[in-house]
């Protein structure tokens, strides 16, 4: 007994009457959702923008229904055109990936288009660097990487591969830790020198801390573990800012004490640039973890991009070694006494 025969009759049968008549209002229907725009929507389908309209315009006649409120100048969906369109997604879908899956299955090498999204440290520090050598190994497929604080929808967004901070929640997503994910509160020789470091958590109040300002517009906590339970603080920051490159220039420049993850500053505390404490309140590792969704064959650009990351990401060896962190902050405690002045100002 072949495929076909085990569909059920009823459902053959409304295939010719009820599917080819709606098929090409549906695709012109995700098209204009997804471009926001009638014309954007029928250069992407390569047909005019007439026959884009009369095919929703068919299509909203059949449902009874109004799926796109119209002015001269926007185009959005209304709520039932919001609730057919999250409908139609998962269908949509599955074709795009059966077609995939029948390419995979020819000859020749991994092709296509990549979407790949990150937060803005991990994305620039990590990701970006590699970038030039897969492309290299693997010409034909392009490559869009996004930076975002915010954790993407892979489905909706449209993202084959996610770096994400800790695991998510969508049980159809699998998540692979690449590395861990230490933060480390950490400062230039030169600070130590002027001011010392804090030997505990509450002594963060006497010095000069750098905060983190989330998108939605809260300060990011500093991590910490004390007496084996969670301990998240967020200190007094005379200097809050939003990005991690500029936290870790402001560190450097000796501006204050930041609590940064352990892949943005392992290479500068092995060379003593930075020094680092509060070891010993260190919190758990929540992992930096790539993310996809679960699919039974995932296609080869995508397969190919994992193996490649994980090889190269575990080799940059960017988890720094305790005994050298505290190695360096003993050695910047004992270079100095806290309150001498050597004519740095931080």
């Amino acid at each position: 007994m072949n495929a076909m025969t085990q569909v059920p009759v009823d459902r053959l049968s409304s295939l010719p009457s009820s599917f080819s008549a709606s098929y090409s209002g549906v695709m012109a229907f995700i098209a204009v959702a997804h471009e926001g725009s009638f014309a954007r929507a029928s250069d992407r389908l390569g047909v005019g923008r007439s026959a884009v309209s009369r095919s929703i315009q068919k299509l909203e006649s059949q449902l009874g229904t109004r799926l796109f409120s119209r002015t001269t100048r926007s185009t959005t969906l209304t709520t039932e055109g919001e609730r057919f369109f999250e409908n139609c997604l998962p269908g949509v879908d599955r074709i795009l990936q059966a077609l995939e899956e029948m390419r995979d299955l020819r000859d020749g090498p991994p092709r296509g288009q990549l979407r790949i999204s990150s937060p803005h440290g991990f994305g620039r520090k990590v990701l970006a660097p590699l970038m030039n050598e897969f492309r290299k190994l693997y010409p034909e497929i392009a490559i869009e990487l996004m930076l975002d604080e915010r954790v993407v929808d892979l489905t909706a967004d449209r993202v084959d591969v996610a770096f994400r901070d800790g695991r998510l929640s969508d049980c159809q997503v699998i998540a692979k830790q690449l590395i861990p994910r230490q933060m480390l509160v950490c400062a230039s020789p030169a600070y130590a020198r002027r001011y010392g470091l804090p030997a505990t958590i509450e002594d963060l109040k006497s010095h000069t801390c750098i905060n983190r300002r989330l998108p939605n517009g809260r300060l990011l906590c500093w991590d910490f573990k004390v007496n084996g339970l969670a301990h998240p603080v967020t200190p007094q920051g005379d200097i809050v800012l939003n990005d991690d490159d500029l936290m870790m220039s402001a560190v450097r420049n000796g501006r204050g004490l930041a609590q940064l993850p352990e892949f943005q500053v392992s290479e500068a505390l092995r060379k003593g640039e930075l020094v680092t404490c509060l070891c010993e309140f260190a919190a758990d590792d929540q992992g930096h973890y790539l993310c996809y969704l679960s699919r039974r064959q995932l296609p080869k650009r995508i397969r190919v991009f994992i193996d490649y990351i994980t090889t190269r990401v575990r080799a940059l060896n960017l988890a720094c070694v305790t005994e050298m962190a505290r190695f360096h902050t003993s050695r910047a405690h004992d270079a100095d006494a806290p309150n001498a002045s050597d004519g740095i100002t931080g």
